[in-house]
């Protein structure tokens, strides 16, 4: 019975899994096929014949490259400055004792119960004070602080020892020292944790972006594919779009299995205890 019940759960899983599958494998079929395949009755998980062109025709009629790089960029550098500036304040919120250090964090907490919507007006209103409408700071900056990030870091290093932290402090090292040299390089789980999150979530956002940017030169991915039809084609060409679809996914897909194995210790550690 119990076996029974164990099968039940993995064959439950594995139709889970597959079910959020199907749909990505059709996309990518879909982006080697010919206009009139893709519309076929009955439709055709195969491409017959199998072609490459939607992939060549995007990257050689539009500035494909330059939308790639320009979400890269932006991913990467807001989650390398989500990253530092999350864990000096979960350090911080965690190790130190300063005053109004509960009061402070409550408030790191209620920004996480706020929509993003909310802060949209006032933020385009800031970038608009500061001169950053349609450059790359408006896109980064907003993006580099979070309330999540310095949740999840404080929480680790909460649960983290302290007698390691304790020696290097008889052995002389300041906390930056200490934090920089033992406590970060122990929250590495945690830290891919959090870039990973911030990473995918500034890779696919598109309303910020479409908002505090207009010209070509500085437009994301996400922005690009959504004004595929109206700026670039007067009509759609559903397999150009795909194919446009499959090279956005692809950096999320990369990022994700390089930081896997963090990831999933970090799901089941939750830290040093002591």
């Amino acid at each position: 019975m119990k076996k029974a019940i164990v099968f039940i759960g993995y064959l439950i899983l594995v139709i889970g899994a597959l079910s959020m599958l199907v749909p990505f494998l059709w996309l990518i079929a879909v982006s080697f096929m010919k206009e009139s395949q893709i519309f076929s009755y009955p439709p055709s998980f195969i491409p017959a014949p199998f072609i490459a062109d939607n992939y060549l025709n995007v990257f050689t009629t539009l500035p494909l490259f330059r939308f790639f790089m320009n979400s890269l960029l932006v991913a990467i550098v807001t989650t390398v400055f989500q990253v530092l500036f999350s864990s000096m304040a979960g350090y911080a919120f965690a190790r130190s004792k300063f005053k109004y250090k509960d009061a402070l964090f409550f408030m790191f907490l209620v920004t996480m119960m706020i929509p993003p919507q909310v802060n949209i007006i006032p933020l385009f209103f800031l970038m608009r004070e500061l001169h950053w409408i349609d450059t790359y700071q408006a896109l980064i900056v907003p993006g580099i602080f979070g309330g999540l990030g310095v949740f999840l870091m404080r929480q680790w290093f909460m649960s983290m020892s302290t007698e390691i932290e304790e020696a290097a402090k008889i052995d002389g090292c300041g906390i930056l020292r200490t934090f920089f040299t033992i406590a970060l390089p122990l929250a590495t789980p945690a830290a891919v944790t959090l870039a990973l999150f911030t990473f995918i979530t500034t890779w696919n956002s598109f309303m910020w972006p479409l908002i505090v940017t207009n010209s070509v030169d500085i437009t994301t991915l996400p922005v690009a594919i959504a004004q595929f039809k109206g700026t670039f084609r007067e009509t759609i060409m559903w397999g150009e779009l795909t194919a446009c679809s499959v090279v956005c996914a692809l950096p999320v897909i990369i990022v994700y299995l390089l930081g896997k194995k963090y990831f999933i210790s970090d799901m089941l550690s939750g830290g040093i205890k002591e």
